[in-house]
C-alpha cells in the first residue's frame, strides 16, 4: 500500500488528493494545510469583497469532512510541515494549535505549498491597513477592515489580476480608488497597446491610475472621530479614523484610509530548498515533465514550480489554478505508478474588468522582442456577434505568429462580450499544433444571437494568411509617427470620421468611395500608407492601389490601433 502525503491544498494538492483516491482505493493519503481551509475558490475572493459573490460558504469548495467522507483521504489543518528528511523520508509537523511537533513518514510526497505575495521591505508596510490578498483570513481581514472602520479611500498597490478586480471591488462598494502601478501599463501579460483599454476603462470608472508610480513608504495619521458629547450620538461607538499617508516613488504623496497590496507573488520554496531540491533558473521548484523534483520520491505543482513555456521551452512560472489543477492530477497518476508527461504551459489566462474582459494565450510581443524571436503581428477590430443583431459589441483581437510557416506565438483580446471563446479557441488551436492558414478554415458555431459567419477568429486568420501569401503588405502605428521623405499616408475613411474620432496629422484624406477617380492625384515615386477606421476599408484600397502600380503597405488594425498605441495615461 503507497503512502501518499500532500503539503498544500487548493487547486494542485486537492487534485492531486481527490485524483489519487480515483486511481487507487487502497493507497493511505494524507493532505496537511497549515491554515484552515484545504479547498476554497481564490479566485473568487475579491467577487465577494465587490459583492458580486454574496454568500462566503460558496467560496469554501471541500472541507476536511467532505473529504474524509467522499474520498477516504485524512486532511489535518493548522499543521504546518516545517522539515523535510529526504533519508528516511519523515516529515516534521507542528500541530499550530497544540504546538505539537511530531513526525510523519511517507513513500511519495507531493508539495503544493503555492506563492506567497511579494511584501517589499517599505517602512509601514506591516501597517494593520496594509493588506495582502491570497486565501479566506485575507479576505476577512479586508471586509472586517471596511466594516469597522468604512474607509472612504483605498489605494491598490499593483496592476496584475488581482489588483485590477480589486480596484472594481472596492469602486463596487462606493470607495474611492487609487491604483498605483510601477510599470507603463497594468496587466503585464498583454502588451501595451491593449493595456491601453483597461487603463481607460480604470479611468472611465472613476480609479486614479497612476502608471509608473510605486509605493516607497506607509505612514499612519490617525484621527480621533468627534466625542458623543459634541454630536449628541450616544449609541453609536465611536472607532478611531486612521488616516494613512502614502510616499510615492515620483515623490508624490497620496493621503488613504485603506492599502491592497498586489505585486506580485513568488512561489513558495523553502521547505524544497532546506531540504535540498534543486530550484529553477527563475527561484521556482524544479520539476520535470512528470512533475517529479530532483527527488524521485518528491513531486510538486502549481504556483511553487517552474514550468516549460509551450513556445519556446524556457522555464516560466506561470500561477494560474488551471495549469495547478492539471499538473496535481498529473503527479497522482505518476505517484501511483502512471507515466504521465506535462505539456508546458501556455498562460492562457482571462481577467474581468467593471464591464469588459481582456484575455491573452502564449507569448507577447514584449516576450518575444525580448527572446529575439522573430514574429510578425496582425489587429481585428469586428462585432462579437451579428452586428444588426442586438447588443453586438466590439472585440479587439491582436494575434502573433511566425514569419516563415504562420505558426501561433500568442494572442490577446478585449471587449465586453465573446472575449473568452476567442481566446479559448486560440488556445486550442496554438497547443494543436495549427498556423493562421488553419485559423481560417475553423468551422465554428453560427448564429446571429452568438457570432458571424465569418467569425473574429476567422478574420484573424485570413488577415495573417494574407500578410504570409503576399496578398497585403503591412505596416504598423509606430511607423506612422516616423516618416520619411519617401512615404506618404493616405486617409481612406470619410471625411465626417476625421471630425468624430480624429485624424493623423499630415495624412491625405481621400474616402474609398471615390479612390479610383482620384489616382491621379497619387506620387507613384513614393510608397503609399493607407489607413481606415479598423483595417478593412485600408485593405480593399490597397487591393485597388497595388494593381495600379502604387507601393503599398495597409496600417493594421488601422486608425483605432493607432489610436490605442499612441494613448497616454
Amino acid at each position: 500500500m503507497t503512502k501518499i502525503v500532500i503539503v498544500g491544498g487548493v487547486a494542485g494538492g486537492a487534485s492531486a488528493a481527490a485524483r489519487a483516491r480515483r486511481v487507487s482505493e487502497t493507497a493511505e493519503i494524507i493532505m496537511l494545510e497549515r491554515g484552515e481551509f484545504i479547498s476554497f475558490a481564490n479566485c473568487g475572493l475579491p467577487y465577494h469583497i465587490g459583492g458580486e459573490i454574496e454568500s462566503r460558504e460558496a467560496l469554501l469548495l471541500q472541507t476536511p469532512e467532505s473529504f474524509k467522507s467522499r474520498f477516504n483521504i485524512e486532511v489535518r489543518v493548522f499543521n504546518d510541515v516545517i522539515a523535510i528528511n529526504r533519508q528516511t523520508k519523515q516529515l516534521s509537523i507542528r500541530n499550530l494549535l497544540t504546538d505539537e511537533v511530531y513526525q510523519e513518514s511517507y513513500d511519495k510526497l507531493l508539495l503544493s505549498p503555492g506563492a506567497s505575495p511579494i511584501k517589499p521591505p517599505i517602512s509601514g508596510i506591516n501597517s494593520h491597513f496594509v493588506h495582502s490578498l491570497r486565501n479566506i483570513p485575507d479576505m476577512d481581514k479586508v471586509l472586517a477592515n471596511l466594516l469597522l472602520h468604512k474607509p472612504k479611500h483605498a489605494t491598490v498597490v499593483g496592476g496584475g489580476f488581482i489588483g485590477l478586480e480589486m480596484a472594481e471591488a472596492l469602486r463596487h462598494r462606493g470607495l474611492e480608488v487609487s491604483l498605483l502601478e510601477l510599470a507603463d501599463q497594468v496587466m503585464g501579460p498583454v502588451d501595451v497597446e491593449m493595456a491601453n483599454i483597461l487603463h481607460q476603462k480604470l479611468v472611465d470608472n472613476g480609479v486614479d491610475l497612476r502608471l509608473k508610480t510605486g509605493l516607497t513608504a506607509v505612514h499612519e495619521r490617525p484621527i480621533q472621530s468627534a466625542e458623543s458629547d459634541i454630536t449628541d450620538d450616544y449609541d453609536t461607538p465611536v472607532f478611531p479614523h486612521y488616516h494613512l499617508h502614502l510616499d510615492l516613488s515620483d515623490n508624490s504623496s497620496l493621503a488613504t484610509d485603506l492599502v491592497i497590496l498586489a505585486i506580485g507573488v513568488k512561489p513558495e520554496t523553502r521547505l524544497a530548498s532546506e531540504c535540498g531540491l534543486t530550484l529553477g533558473k527563475l527561484g521556482g521548484i524544479y520539476v520535470d515533465a512528470s512533475m517529479r523534483t530532483s527527488d524521485p520520491d518528491i513531486y510538486a505543482v502549481g504556483d511553487a514550480i517552474e514550468t516549460d513555456d509551450f513556445v519556446t521551452g524556457n522555464p516560466i512560472l506561470i500561477p494560474l489554478a488551471g495549469p495547478a489543477n492539471r499538473q496535481g492530477r498529473l503527479a497522482a497518476d505518476n505517484m501511483l505508478g502512471g507515466n504521465k508527461l506535462y505539456r508546458a504551459t501556455q498562460g492562457t489566462a482571462i481577467c474581468k474588468l467593471f464591464d469588459m474582459a481582456i484575455a491573452s494565450t502564449g507569448l507577447n510581443e514584449k516576450s518575444l522582442l525580448r527572446q529575439v524571436i522573430p514574429f510578425e503581428k496582425i489587429y481585428v477590430h469586428t462585432a462579437s456577434h451579428a452586428s444588426y443583431y442586438p447588443r453586438a459589441h466590439p472585440i479587439t483581437l491582436k494575434l502573433l505568429f511566425c514569419p516563415d510557416n504562420g505558426r501561433i506565438l500568442g494572442a490577446q483580446a478585449a471587449g465586453i462580450d465573446g472575449v473568452d471563446k476567442r481566446i479559448d479557441v486560440l488556445a486550442v488551436a496554438q497547443r494543436a499544433g495549427m498556423t493562421v492558414y488553419d485559423l481560417a478554415d475553423l468551422e465554428l458555431t453560427y448564429a446571429p444571437p452568438f457570432g458571424s459567419a465569418r467569425d473574429v477568429v476567422n478574420q484573424a486568420g485570413m488577415v495573417a494568411a494574407n500578410v504570409l501569401l503576399g496578398d497585403e503588405s503591412i505596416c504598423h502605428s509606430q511607423e506612422l509617427d516616423h516618416l520619411t521623405a519617401e512615404q506618404v499616408i493616405i486617409d481612406v475613411r470619410n471625411p465626417s470620421e476625421l471630425t468624430a474620432v480624429g485624424a493623423i496629422v499630415g495624412a491625405i484624406n481621400i474616402p474609398l468611395p471615390v479612390l479610383r477617380d482620384r489616382l491621379n492625384e497619387l506620387p507613384k515615386d513614393k510608397e503609399l500608407l493607407v489607413f481606415c477606421q479598423v483595417g478593412l476599408r485600408g485593405h480593399v484600397a490597397y487591393r485597388m492601389l497595388v494593381q495600379h502600380g502604387f507601393k503599398v503597405r495597409n496600417l493594421s488594425g488601422g486608425y483605432k490601433t493607432y489610436q490605442m498605441v499612441n494613448a497616454r495615461f
